[in-house]
């Protein structure tokens, strides 16, 4: 009974000031403290959500755009893990890939945007890799990084144990990794969250990127808002679902943050 309650009040601390914005944002517009031409009242923004639930444009949408994180987010997850495994737990590999990776990470997404068009085209697959490349990099950073950072004692106490390089490898090195490993997931995730935005602005006829872009163009607020809400909620509830994954993956952890949750 008391984790729930605990969880009861996390969930209620946490709610406060979305409320407390939310009846700002109800009020400032119908007293006058701001133009309703440019900040509609959130009452608004809910009125066209419903419109749109009601004739099923929004689900399309919806789908669309999940669809597409999924496929970018997987695509750019598992490429990542395996050159973050290479990377880490080879000399060789590290060097060999982590300069060129370096370098790329430091280029602008919107970097990629035209040569993708032009390689790719105006179609999904340049919208999925465009997703995956925004995932790719958090993922392959803190993989390698929780690699490399992994305690030589430990290693040291597998060769005593005669463990095979693989057993090292799968009941040591990755164990030790999995918290940073994790945290690069849900940087990953947050990212394709980012690039699916920027993949949905450019020859997208669908998705909530495309709704944002609509919004622009008719000179809507109340759409653009409503997209801004729905990738807040939807990027929140996403993250949400990998913290308690990270939980349940990482009960055995002694910390701060999981004393906090007993």
């Amino acid at each position: 009974m008391e984790p729930m309650k605990r969880t009861c009040r996390s969930i209620a601390l946490g709610l406060v000031l979305p409320a407390l914005a939310l009846l700002l944002w109800e009020i400032a517009p119908r007293r006058g403290w701001i133009e309703a031409h440019v900040l509609p009242p959130a009452s608004a923004v809910a009125r066209y959500l419903q419109e749109s639930v009601r004739d099923g444009s929004l689900w399309n949408h919806l789908g669309i755009t999940l669809a597409r994180l999924a496929q970018g987010f997987l695509a750019g997850a598992v490429t990542a893990t395996v050159f973050g495994l290479v990377a880490g737990i080879s000399r060789a590999g590290f060097e060999l890939f982590d300069p060129t990776i370096q370098a790329l990470r430091a280029i602008p997404s919107l970097a990629w945007v035209p040569l993708f068009l032009i390689w790719l085209g105006i179609n999904e697959l340049s919208k999925v890799v465009l997703i995956a490349v925004g995932a790719f990099f958090p993922v392959y950073l803190n993989l390698t990084a929780g690699i490399r950072d992994v305690d030589r004692k430990l290693i040291e106490v597998g060769r005593i144990h005669r463990l095979s390089r693989i057993g090292i490898i799968s009941r040591i090195i990755f164990p030790a990794a999995m918290p940073a490993f994790l945290t690069g997931i849900r940087g990953g995730l947050g990212l394709a969250w980012m690039f699916v935005v920027a993949a949905e602005l450019i020859g997208a006829s669908e998705g909530l990127g495309f709704l944002l872009d609509f919004g622009r163009n008719t000179t809507r607020p109340d759409i653009i808002l409503a997209s801004i809400l729905l990738f807040a909620v939807l990027g929140k509830s996403s993250d949400g679902l990998l913290v308690w994954l990270e939980r349940r993956l990482l009960r055995w952890q002694d910390t701060l943050g999981s004393r906090a949750r007993e």
